[in-house]
Formats: structure tokens, C-alpha cells, sequence
């Protein structure tokens, strides 16, 4: 069968067509890449704090990140510290049912406030460390560590506030962190011993003996606190600083043990000393209560004396009832009027006592108690009657009826609550019944209105729990009925949601545009394409599975009479929406087979024009090669005159321009491929321009070499250079130009000058320009060929004006010829203009236009600066720095 749920988290199709299915990434903030010491010590006290739970639910972890993986454990952890109900988890065994016990727990965590940076319930399931140990130390912050307040600070400031109250008396002991400031132990016993003394002698404590203090903190508080040892002495003093995450746990153990006893304390002596006051209190009322019923009693036995009026019928007997109601008068009233004013004294002091006991004021037990049990029956009675006004209503109306399951729930709460205050009315109709029957034995004047209103009182409440526990039965069978319809409704939100995100990545991907580059690419589309229709005939299947459990929810809804209310809570995915999507992925896969194979035809065609334009660009490529190293080799080989090389060149040229057509077709070829929108082309290295640079610099080599030759020749009849010497200056220059690029490197062109006999040493001779070539050759052998740096670099400014560290041959021929034959020097025009200007150190305009061509004469004046020497007339110009300037070595 397709697993759906999987399909929900992976893509149907690759850039290359391929099925790829990923999980999530987890995006967690990853600042647990912790040390392995600081790993080791969380886990402990991870460990143990958690096992400090779950031994109250009769069960522990050994291996943090396996433990949890299912999900089970972790949801019982948050149930015991939370004390909440979490949903049921799932008992299955699959990966599936993990991720969602897991995810559980994680929302249970979100709904408290807590942020889940990164934290996915598949990498607590594959057992990732550590992001489990980060998932633990969010829940110790939560329900560990966050509650802690200590004047207006909370969580991590407040219980490092507390630490440092505690032990501030203590010696050695300065708390400022959670890490060092814990390493030598007596901090910890400084809090056992400020709550509980008894238990350690810090006096006997070293700070030089940390393994110890801690082993004898830990084990206390083991043994007594019930904290148990979350770590080993030799984890905290074996690193350099110990993990704050696990001593915050730690500590937090002692803050809730020591405020746990403290809190316990105080109750206890709160709730004493508000006993004892309620006890006195009691003890009065008892003597109060019990001193005025004797005086009403000895009142009640006396009125009816004293209201005897019936004369007596003997003198006798009439004095005797005198001297009677004297001895009452000398006798019995005096104690009773004492009495009476001690009782008076006995009220206003307990009165006064309850005042300042903050309690309700003593009701007197007055002459009328009668009166005030009648008020209390009444009493008593309009308030029962006012609580059970309208209650059987409630009890008989049928709101259970369209209901929902969790309104049915909250319905048989609200009927357990009714049930619980019911149960304590139970006392009230008792005391109402207790108190009618004391007015009767008292023969209260208004007994029979007391009995018919109590009789009342009772038929009603027989007839309240009849009503009560008849609709607890209705409430509870309703509530079976829609359990079942509700499992039927999760069932259905389970599997039409993974079918629904599979339908809804199906469309996703037929509509998707995808854009491939070959052949191969558009096959494997295709065939990603055909596994996928593959599995539809299995996925009709699955839809028609969910349709059936909605088609179930509906008869049994129907059976039973039960009027659903609204759509399935579980999910908002209807029986309709599966099917109008199933209808859209159907008519998708047709439309998407026909895409597929309009772009299998579409790259056949383009792999035609990558062949068609690499046929000819395989042999266009090494053709345009092969000439430019004949051209090199033409121009190197030097065979036969200049003119000889020239007209061979101009022949090879033609032959190349007669080439161009078939690169006017290669253009033609690439413009059809570009037109494609083709990008690559497998079948060959050359690209049209990298074959355009070629063509274009063949054709500029071709041009440069015969330019070459052409200069070579106006240098050659300029300087009277024969062929011999042309020949060689060429084989030179080929010698020591080793890598055939037609120029020579700096190190290169002086080893080519030493060849050919040139020396620098003597700079007069060499400036004078009239050394002859055996002169030159005489000078190197004399000199032993050695070529001074100050004079190549001279050199070098002639023949490389641009500094770009290479001679041509041009350049290296027109030097050459320069030092081998007799050249004009700025230092011989001088002479000459001095002749003219009549032996003057300046000449002037008249001179110049007397001795030379008119045009040569004004170029001269045009451009030769006034002459500014002490001996200058007016109109004076300066024919030296001109003649400088001709040759480079001023400026005009």
C-alpha cells in the first residue's frame, strides 16, 4: 500500500527526475554542539531529574535519548511535574505513532509558553542527544525553574538570588554563577546546612578538598532531602568549568525541597494557632450556651409560678405563698440575677474575642430560643428552596440530545459537579429535618407550617435524585453513542489528511513548470511520471476506504436518532473536497503525459542542432588551430627573401578568407541553437565564441605577421640592413624566444643582445651611434661580454616604452638597426642649428626662414620655446631643448 503519510513530507519530482523523499530539516537553534564533559554531565542530571518524577508513576529512564523516543515516557513526565491530563497517546509501534506521541508532548510544552526553537518531534524519535537534552532542559526551565520568584526577580536571577541569601553568612562560599562558584562543594552543603543544620558539620569542611564536600552534599541530600544524585563529585571537579545547565537543575532541587518544608511549616503553625483561637472561642460558647440554658430553664420553671394568681383558700395557705415568693425574692433571684449579669459579661467578652479573631459575631442564646430556631428552620429553608428552585428543569430538559461529544463531556462534568453539590446539600435537608423535629419536642407555636414545609422540602429532594440519576444514565449512554462516532471521525481526520496533502502534492507537481536541459533529463521525468500513475489504482483504493468510514458516521448517526452537529472536528477535509481533488488529479496526469512528451519531442530536436553545430565546430576548431601554427611556423622558418615570405603570407591569407563561409554556416548552426534557448552541448569542447575569438585572431595574426614582413622590409631598404643581418637577427631572436609567443621577456632579450656581441660598458661610444658591427663584436670580446644593469635598463626604454616587460621583433630590429648603422643624434642637430644661428647659444625666426624650406621653418618656429638666457635678445628661440625633444629626451 502507498504510505500516505510519507508522501506528505516528500516531493514527486527532481530537477532530474527522480523521486526524492526528504524529511524535514530541523531548524532548531544548534547551540548544544556542546563539550563532551558538559554532555556528559546534562545527561546525568537530565537523567536523574526526570527519574525524580517518573519513580512516582512507578517507572524510570536509563538511556535519555532512547527513552523517550516513543513518547510515551515523555508524556507521563509532563502529566506527573504538570498534574494535567494529557491526550491519550497511541500504543502503536510504528514510526508514525512515535512522531505523534512526541508531537503530544510538544504542543502540551507550546501550550504552557514555551517556545520550541527547532526542536521537531522526528529528531527526539531518531533519538538526536542532543536535541533531546535540549527538549529536557526546556521542560526544567518551564516547570522548574521559571515559577521561582525572589523579590520581583524570576527564574535563573531569582533562584541565584536565593542561593546567595543562603549561604551569605557562610565562609568560602561567594555565589555569582552557576558553574565555578559550585566546583569546591560548599555551596551546596551551605544550603543543607542554613534549612537543616543537623545534618552537617560545615565546620569540618575544606575547600581544598572539593571531591569530598560534594560527595557529602550529594549524599545528604540523597539520603535525607530526597534529591537524588543527579552527579558525580569527579564530573564538576574534572572540568574546567562545569555545565550550568546541570548545576541550575541541581540547585533547583534543593530551592523546591528547603521552600516545599518551609511552606509546610508555616502552614501548619497558621492552621494551630487559628485552632487554638477557634477552640477558646468554642470552649466560651459552650459555657455560654450552657449558663443561659439552666437560667432559661429555672426562668421557664419559674414564669408559670409567679403567673399563678389563683387565690388561696385559708389564711394559712395565703401566707404561706407570701412568705414563698419572699424566700424567692431573698433566695432564688439574687444567685440568678448574678447569673444572669456574668452571663452578660461572658457575651460581650466572647464578642469581643471573635471580633479580634477576625470571626462572625456569636449569635445570643437569648431568652427566645425558640424564636431562633424558628428563624434558623426558616432560614435554613429559604435558602435550600432558593437552591433548588429551577434544578428540576435542568434535571428534565434534553440538551444531550444535539450535543456534541465534547459538549457531552462537558455536560456529565457539569452533572458530576451538580452530583458533588447535591451529596453536600444532603447535610442542610438533614439539619432542617433535625431542627423541625426539635421545635415539635419543644412545641414551637408554628409546628405544623414548620412540618408540611419540611415535609415538602424532603418529597422534593427524594424526587431530585431520582431526576438526577435518571439523567446520568442518558448523559452517559449519549455519550457511548458519540465515542463511537467520534473514533469513526478521527479515524476519517487520520487518513484523509496525509491523502489530502499526497492530492494536494500530486497537483502541485503535474502543474509544476519543470525545465530540462537533454534527453535524459525529460526520461527520467517521464518515467518518474509513469511510476506515479502506477499507484493510483492503490490510492482509489485509500480514497475509497475514508469515503466509507464518513458513510459508517452517517448510519450510525441515523440508527440512533442523533443529530450531528456540524462537520467533523478533527479536520476541515470534507468527503467532497477528496473527491473534487481525486477528479482534478485525474484529469491532471493526461494533460501532464502530454507536456512530457511535447518536451521529450522538443529535446530530440535540440540534440539534432547540438550535433549538426558540433559536426563542424570539431573540424572549424582545429582547422583555425592548425593555420595559426603554420602562420607561426612561416614566420619563424624564414625561408626565402622578405618578399618571398610576403607573397606567401598574402597567399595564405586569401586561403583563409576563402574559409569564411563555412564559419558564415557555423553562425547559422548557433543561431538556430541559441534560438532553442540550448545552453550546453555534450558532443563538443568548442564553443561559436571561442571559435569567433579564433577566427578573428587568426585573422588578425595574419594581418600582424605580414604587416610584419612589410615593416621588416621598410626597415630592411631604410637602414641599408642586408638579409644576412636580418637573418641574423631573426635566428637570435627565434633562439631565445622558447615559448614561440613572437616577443621576448626582459631576461630573454638581454641574453639575446649578448649573443649578438652588445656591451654597454663604454656608454660614450655607444651614444655616439657610429660603431660599426666590428667594432662592436672587438668591444664584447674585450669587455667580456658583459652587459651593465644601468644600460639594459636604458635599453629597455627604448625598445619597451610601456613597460610591459616584452620586446617585439619589430621593436628589437628597429634597435638594432639603430646602434648598427649611422643615425642622426639630438647631439649632431644641435651642432647643425649652431652653425645656423652663427655659433648663438639661441637663433631666431629670420635665421630659420633664411636657411631652411619654408615649411620646415615654421614648424620650427611654431615649436621651439623662447630662449630665456642671459644673453638673449628679443625673439630668441631655444633650439636646444628642441633637438632634445625630437628624440625623446625633453618635452616640447
Amino acid at each position: 500500500m502507498v504510505d500516505y503519510h510519507a508522501a506528505n513530507n516528500q516531493s514527486l519530482y527532481s530537477a532530474g527526475g527522480q523521486q526524492i523523499y526528504m524529511e524535514q530539516e530541523n531548524d532548531w537553534d544548534r547551540d548544544l554542539l556542546l563539550d563532551p564533559a558538559w554532555e556528559k554531565q546534562q545527561r546525568k542530571t537530565f537523567t536523574a531529574w526526570c527519574n525524580s518524577h517518573l519513580r512516582k508513576s512507578g517507572t524510570q529512564i536509563d538511556n535519555i535519548e532512547e527513552d523517550f523516543r516513543d513518547g510515551l515516557k515523555l508524556m507521563l513526565l509532563l502529566e506527573v511535574i504538570s498534574g494535567e491530563r494529557l491526550p491519550k497517546p497511541e500504543r502503536g509501534k510504528m514510526r508514525v505513532h512515535k512522531i505523534n506521541n512526541v508531537n503530544k508532548a510538544l504542543d502540551f510544552i507550546a501550550s504552557k509558553g514555551v517556545k520550541l526553537v527547532s526542536i521537531g518531534a522526528e529528531e527526539i524519535v531518531d533519538g538526536n542527544a542532543k536535541m533531546t537534552l535540549g527538549m529536557i532542559w526546556t521542560i526544567i526551565l518551564r516547570f522548574a525553574i521559571q515559577d521561582i520568584s525572589v523579590e520581583e526577580t524570576s527564574a535563573k536571577e531569582g533562584l541565584l538570588l536565593w542561593c546567595q541569601r543562603k549561604t551569605a553568612p557562610y565562609k568560602n562560599v561567594n555565589v555569582q554563577n552557576f558553574h565555578i562558584s559550585w566546583k569546591d562543594g560548599l555551596a551546596f552543603n551551605a544550603l543543607i546546612h542554613r534549612h537543616r543544620p543537623e545534618l552537617i558539620d560545615y565546620d569540618k569542611l575544606r575547600k581544598d578538598d572539593p571531591v569530598t564536600n560534594l560527595n557529602n552534599a550529594f549524599e545528604v541530600a540523597e539520603r535525607y532531602l530526597d534529591i537524588p544524585k543527579m552527579l558525580d563529585a569527579e564530573d564538576i571537579v574534572g572540568t574546567l568549568r562545569p555545565d550550568e545547565k546541570a548545576i541550575m537543575t541541581y540547585v533547583s532541587c534543593f530551592y523546591h525541597a528547603f521552600s516545599g518544608a518551609q511552606k509546610a511549616e508555616t502552614a501548619a503553625n497558621r492552621i494551630c494557632k487559628v485552632l487554638a483561637v477557634n477552640q477558646e472561642n468554642e470552649h466560651l460558647m459552650e459555657d455560654y450556651e450552657k449558663l443561659a440554658s439552666d437560667l432559661l430553664e429555672w426562668i421557664r420553671r419559674t414564669i408559670p409560678w409567679l403567673e399563678n394568681r389563683a387565690p388561696e383558700k385559708t389564711m394559712t395557705e395565703m401566707q404561706q405563698k407570701l412568705e414563698d415568693f419572699r424566700d424567692y425574692r431573698r433566695v432564688h433571684k439574687p444567685p440568678k440575677v448574678q447569673e444572669k449579669c456574668q452571663l452578660e459579661i461572658n457575651f460581650n467578652t466572647l464578642q469581643t474575642k471573635l471580633r479580634l479573631s477576625n470571626r462572625p459575631a456569636f449569635i445570643l442564646f437569648a431568652l427566645s430560643l425558640l424564636d431562633h430556631l424558628a428563624e434558623k428552620f426558616r432560614q435554613k429553608a429559604a435558602i435550600h428552596e432558593s437552591w433548588t428552585d429551577g434544578k428540576e428543569a435542568m434535571l428534565t430538559q434534553k440538551d444531550y440530545e444535539t450535543a456534541s461529544l465534547s459538549e457531552i463531556k462537558a455536560l456529565l462534568k457539569k452533572h458530576e459537579a451538580f452530583e458533588s453539590d447535591l451529596a453536600a446539600h444532603q447535610d442542610r435537608v438533614e439539619q432542617i429535618a433535625a431542627i423541625a423535629q426539635e421545635l415539635n419536642e419543644l412545641d414551637y407555636y408554628d409546628s405544623p407550617s414548620v412540618n408540611a414545609r419540611c415535609q415538602k422540602i424532603c418529597e422534593q429532594w427524594d424526587a431530585l435524585g431520582s431526576l438526577t440519576q435518571s439523567r446520568r444514565e442518558s448523559l452517559e449512554r449519549t455519550e457511548k453513542q458519540l465515542e463511537s462516532i467520534d473514533e469513526l471521525y478521527l479515524e476519517y481526520a487520520k487518513r484523509a489528511a496525509p491523502f489530502n496533502n499526497w492530492m494536494e502534492g500530486a497537483m502541485e507537481d503535474l502543474q509544476d513548470m519543470f525545465i530540462v536541459h537533454n534527453i535524459e533529463e525529460i526520461q527520467g521525468l517521464i518515467t518518474a511520471h509513469d511510476q506515479f500513475k502506477s499507484t493510483l489504482p492503490e490510492a482509489n483504493k485509500e480514497r475509497e476506504s475514508i469515503q466509507a468510514i464518513h458513510a459508517e458516521v452517517q448510519k450510525i448517526a441515523q440508527y440512533n436518532g442523533i443529530k450531528l452537529a456540524g462537520n467533523n472536528p478533527y479536520t476541515t477535509i470534507t468527503p467532497q473536497t477528496i473527491d473534487k481533488k481525486w477528479e482534478k488529479v485525474q484529469q491532471l496526469v493526461p494533460q501532464r503525459d502530454q507536456a512530457l512528451q511535447e518536451e521529450l519531442a522538443r529535446q530530440q530536436s535540440n540534440d539534432h542542432l547540438r550535433r549538426q553545430f558540433a559536426n563542424q565546430a570539431n573540424m572549424i576548431g582545429p582547422w583555425i588551430q592548425n593555420k595559426m601554427e603554420e602562420i607561426g611556423r612561416i614566420s619563424i622558418e624564414m625561408n626565402g627573401t622578405l618578399e618571398d615570405q610576403l607573397t606567401h603570407l598574402r597567399q595564405y591569407e586569401q586561403s583563409i578568407i576563402e574559409y569564411k563561409p563555412n564559419i558564415d554556416q557555423l553562425e547559422g548552426d548557433h543561431q538556430l541553437i541559441q534560438e532553442a534557448l540550448i545552453f550546453d552541448n555534450k558532443y563538443t569542447a568548442y564553443t561559436m565564441e571561442h571559435l569567433r575569438v579564433g577566427w578573428e585572431q587568426l585573422l588578425t595574426t595574419i594581418a600582424r605577421t605580414i604587416n610584419e614582413i612589410e615593416n621588416q622590409i621598410l626597415t630592411r631598404d631604410a637602414k641599408g640592413i642586408s638579409q644576412e643581418q636580418l637573418h641574423e637577427y631573426r635566428t637570435s631572436f627565434n633562439h631565445f624566444d622558447k615559448d614561440h609567443s613572437g616577443v621576448l621577456q626582459a631576461e630573454e632579450f638581454k641574453a639575446c643582445l649578448i649573443s649578438l656581441g652588445y656591451d654597454v660598458e663604454n656608454d660614450k661610444q655607444k651614444r655616439t651611434g657610429i660603431m660599426d658591427s666590428d667594432d662592436f663584436r672587438a668591444l664584447l670580446i674585450s669587455t667580456g661580454n658583459s652587459l651593465g644593469d644601468a644600460e639594459f635598463g636604458r635599453i629597455m626604454g627604448i625598445v619597451d616604452p610601456n613597460n610591459s616587460g616584452a620586446v617585439t621583433f619589430q621593436a628589437f630590429i628597429d634597435f638594432m638597426s639603430r646602434e648598427t648603422t649611422d643615425t642622426d643624434t639630438a647631439d649632431q642637430v644641435i651642432a647643425s642649428f649652431k652653425i645656423l644661428a652663427g655659433d648663438k647659444n639661441y637663433i631666431t625666426a629670420e635665421e630659420l626662414r633664411r636657411e631652411l624650406p619654408p615649411d620646415q621653418a615654421e614648424y620650427c618656429i611654431a615649436r621651439m620655446a623662447p630662449y630665456t638666457g642671459p644673453d638673449a635678445v628679443p625673439g630668441a628661440l631655444d633650439y636646444m631643448s628642441f633637438s632634445t625633444a625630437l628624440y625623446g629626451e625633453s618635452d616640447l
